[in-house]
């Protein structure tokens, strides 16, 4: 096997021996998505927007997943290594440290991908959700936004000195992004400004072209556009600025 293909099974069976990993990327976005589907306002259609709150908050429960690990699970990780100097010792051995990296973000993404499929599958046979009429253009939507969300949470890694700050300021970036896709109040459902200004964060733009793809359509070229930008810089800083020691 390949010096990746360890470090990432390596990494895979860290990341499951931690209770707290497990249950914010897949325990707690279906136990939510239970919970919102056992409250009848959320199952009955809204007369005025002809939607069921079920139905927007479903992609918002997958995006809290998703933000959870790239912006608190990925930069805690990543500077507990460097605190313990284990990529500092990874350095002067065949494997290399950046294939660390590699796995870290491997394991995120196949996580990610489980959690994904774990709550669209509940949200369609427990509450009759319907999938996106343009699947593909909203399984790359959702690939985009993790690779946006990864890019951040390197960023973090990157520039934070220890592993509780990056658990502080993850904790800080993730209300407002998710204030931002939904979470609190739907954006369908903000005043007009403020629903401007949602769809060009991350998680608004990420919103966006889901529910286009949702819909059936392509997801906006401004929206997608915005998501590659965020990407471009969320990861170039991070290459540039990333501290191995």
């Amino acid at each position: 096997m390949s010096a990746l293909t360890v470090m990432t099974k390596n990494e895979g069976r860290l990341f499951l021996r931690e209770p707290a990993a497990v249950f914010w990327s897949l325990a707690f976005p279906i136990a939510l998505l239970v919970i919102f589907g056992l409250i009848p306002a959320f199952r009955a259609t809204d007369p005025d927007t002809g939607l069921r709150l079920i139905n927007v908050y479903t992609p918002t429960v997958i995006l809290l997943a998703m933000t959870f690990l790239a912006v608190s699970g990925l930069p805690t990780t990543v500077t507990i290594y460097r605190e313990r100097l284990i990529l500092k010792r990874l350095a002067t051995t065949p494997i290399g440290r950046t294939k660390m990296l590699g796995a870290q973000l491997i394991v995120n993404l196949v996580f990610e991908a489980c959690m994904v499929i774990v709550v669209l599958a509940i949200a369609r046979l427990a509450y009759d959700v319907p999938l996106a009429d343009n699947i593909i253009g909203y399984l790359l939507s959702l690939a985009l936004i993790a690779i946006v969300l990864l890019s951040l949470g390197l960023l973090v890694a990157a520039v934070v000195p220890t592993s509780k700050v990056a658990t502080a300021v993850g904790t800080i970036l993730f209300f407002p992004l998710m204030f931002f896709a939904g979470l609190w109040i739907p954006i369908q459902a903000m005043p007009h400004t403020l629903a401007s200004i949602s769809t060009y964060t991350p998680l608004g733009a990420a919103m966006k072209c889901l529910e286009a793809s949702a819909a059936g359509d392509w997801p906006g070229i401004g929206y997608v556009g915005a998501l590659i930008a965020y990407a471009v810089v969320f990861g170039g800083l991070a290459v540039k600025l990333f501290r191995w020691e």
